[in-house]
């Protein structure tokens, strides 16, 4: 499988991904710099962490117009992958590819510490070697992932099952404390109604090998790859 990670000025989690996907996991990966329209024939695409751009006007704000995001759109309307990952969730909400908006954590200051996830939905490319209430723990690094989605959006989301990971404790109880930004719904990370893209605040790359003290994150990875795989396999 290839993955494509795109680079924009201000990215710092690029070579996070492609260390994962390339040298934890053997995939071929591609850095595709964001001015770019060509994704190099990626069966992936990478949206990572970072502040592109500064964050200036807002996360996300101006990366949403570079050439490579109308390369992106064609691409998922096709049928394409594609993960954004904390700065790369905001690029993505941003270009309307996902419902809802990115709002100043409720704290008021960046906050970067593990935390705890709960699997809400494992029926799809990006979660499938996770089972239903499954509780992970992943990290964030973000000063703007309070999740808001109004309440006629919200149950949409819900009842469409594109809800794919909410703050929770260890025990995997949904409660105020245990989210650590005010996200609606303590949600953490979501995908489109197509299920061909999903956006997180949680840096799974981050969380991809036992010297970072978990290898939660690296099962999103392996459920895109073992979904892919499949995918070319039963073309056969």
């Amino acid at each position: 499988m290839k993955f494509g990670v795109v680079v924009f000025p201000g990215s710092n989690c690029d070579y996070d991904c492609q260390h994962v996907l390339s040298e934890v996991l053997g995939q071929e990966t591609e850095m595709l710099w964001h001015e770019n329209r060509d994704l190099k024939e990626c069966d992936c695409i990478i949206l990572p962490g970072g502040f592109s751009y500064g964050d200036y006007l807002r996360t996300g704000a101006i990366a949403h117009f570079s050439p490579v995001m109308e390369s992106i759109r064609n691409f998922i309307e096709g049928g394409g992958l594609v993960i954004g990952i904390c700065n790369g969730f905001q690029i993505l909400v941003e270009s309307q590819l996902l419902p809802g908006a990115l709002l100043p954590n409720q704290p008021g200051h960046f906050i970067c510490r593990y935390v705890y996830l709960r699997v809400e939905n494992s029926e799809t490319p990006f979660t499938r070697l996770f089972y239903p209430g499954e509780v992970i723990r992943i990290p964030i690094a973000h000063h703007q992932g309070n999740y808001f989605i109004p309440d006629s959006s919200l149950v949409t989301l819900q009842n469409n099952r594109q809800i794919l990971f909410r703050y929770c404790d260890a025990e995997g109880q949904i409660n105020p404390e245990s989210n650590p930004n005010g996200s609606v719904d303590a949600i953490a990370g979501i995908m489109s109604s197509s299920q061909n893209i999903m956006g997180m605040m949680p840096h799974p790359e981050r969380s991809s090998e036992d010297l970072l003290g978990s290898q939660d994150g690296k099962r999103i990875f392996l459920s895109v790859i073992q979904w892919w795989e499949e995918k070319q396999h039963a073309k056969k």
